[in-house]
């Protein structure tokens, strides 16, 4: 091992795992070369306020970055941005760079991240229209706002966190947002009904029109093709458009992954440890799919804090340090003055229980199965949140009755009665 830590290093990818496994790597004893490279030109940045406060000019690019220059180069990391990795040459412990680059390795790991799923609409394949737009990068911000002025009318395709984070900035910035999501209920993938039904009210409450059951079709563009005028729904309906975002999922890239010979399910497959089906490849963030402990099932995550937590992980294990991740998942939005954090994943629950009440603005919502945690979902409500996390990691059993009681103070919960 102490050969191979004095050995070179490549991570593929420029996002939240890319930039910890670099600057990890070194605190846990690589000696050796290590390569950062990004499809994207910037060094590794925060991409959650890229719906929120980068899109409503709030932030700045340079104030997302996770890590600043200086923090590479005193490190010794190596970044080299724009350029893709077209293919790993297992045999040859290689990659190959489209711009015509090799580069040798003696371990890699593939922090690839995801793209945002495309809208099923042929005439949007075939030619992307300016003022349609996808989010997932500083340039794809850089284009909307440009395109987000007062009085404009914006049709958001997806009621999931960013599209609903979308609206929210657009409506404080005096657009005209109508929402549309092919299922009965927006965040439905991921929230009780309640929770549904107090999002829609409060966007509604803020001129949000939200079009539930409502499959997009196709587009009609104008007489130049180059922009958008309307979408059009499956049952014929029109929704005028001066500008359309989508955000309607995340898909893995694996593609690197699956060409290379290997194992690829839903993400990039990986052990505790991040350890792909080759053991001198690695994997960390949105491209994979782990096991994970605290569900019995394999999972693929999109959250920044599996991203950071399983790199810290990958880290250690290619040093020689085995760690296995059994983080619990959790997640975070905000939209206008609500903070949303989520712990667990409520898939199944057979009770939810509600601590205060969703007209206060100020709640918790417990997802229960056979008397255990499974998820909390809190809005402004820091305390239940941290609660949560405990609950569920040490599967420690609660009393639906206790969890609602708002006069049993939020430490008290983990104790019996």
């Amino acid at each position: 091992m102490s050969e191979v830590l004095s050995g070179t290093a490549i991570i593929v990818g420029a996002g939240h795992a890319a930039g910890e496994l670099a600057t990890h790597m070194r605190d846990n004893g690589w000696r050796g070369r290590i390569s950062v490279i990004g499809e994207e030109g910037s060094l590794p940045y925060h991409r959650p306020p890229l719906s929120k406060a980068y899109l409503a000019g709030t932030v700045t690019a340079q104030s997302l970055l996770i890590k600043p220059m200086a923090v590479f180069e005193s490190a010794n990391i190596e970044f080299i941005g724009g350029v893709r990795v077209n293919t790993i040459d297992r045999a040859g412990s290689r990659v190959h760079l489209a711009d015509g680059r090799t580069a040798h390795y003696d371990r890699l790991i593939l922090a690839t991240g995801g793209r945002p799923r495309p809208l099923p609409v042929p005439r949007i394949q075939q030619r992307t229209p300016d003022n349609f737009h996808y989010l997932r990068t500083l340039a794809d911000v850089d284009r909307m706002r440009e395109q987000f002025k007062p009085g404009k009318r914006l049709v958001i395709i997806g009621g999931g966190y960013v599209g609903l984070e979308v609206a929210a900035v657009a409506i404080e910035r005096g657009l005209n947002v109508t929402i549309l999501e092919a299922l009965p209920r927006v965040l439905a993938r991921v929230t009780a009904p309640e929770l549904s039904a107090f999002y829609a009210a409060r966007h509604r409450n803020a001129g949000v029109e939200i079009r539930t059951d409502t499959q997009v079709e196709d587009v009609q563009l104008d007489p130049s093709g180059n922009a958008i005028t309307a979408v059009v729904s499956v049952d014929g309906s029109w929704f005028e458009a001066d500008l359309v975002v989508v955000g309607i999922g995340l898909v893995p890239n694996v593609e690197l992954a699956s060409d290379a010979g290997l194992a690829v399910d839903n993400g990039i497959l990986v052990d505790e440890f991040g350890q792909t089906s080759d053991p001198d490849i690695y994997a960390a963030g949105d491209c994979t799919n782990h096991p994970n402990r605290f569900f019995g099932r394999r999972l693929r995550l999109e959250s920044v804090p599996n991203a950071l937590e399983q790199a810290r992980c990958v880290a250690a294990s290619v040093c020689g340090k085995p760690k296995a991740y059994v983080s619990v998942p959790w997640f975070w939005s905000d939209q206008y003055h609500l903070k949303l954090k989520m712990v667990g994943l409520s898939q199944g629950y057979d009770q939810l229980v509600m601590r205060g009440t969703t007209e206060s603005e100020c709640f918790a919502a417990f997802y229960l199965k056979d008397g255990y945690l499974l998820a909390v979902d809190t809005v402004n409500r820091a305390p239940e949140f941290m609660l949560a996390k405990r609950l569920i990691s040490e599967r420690i059993r609660v009393d639906p009755c206790r969890l609602a009681d708002e006069g049993i103070p939020v430490k008290d919960l983990l104790t019996h009665p």
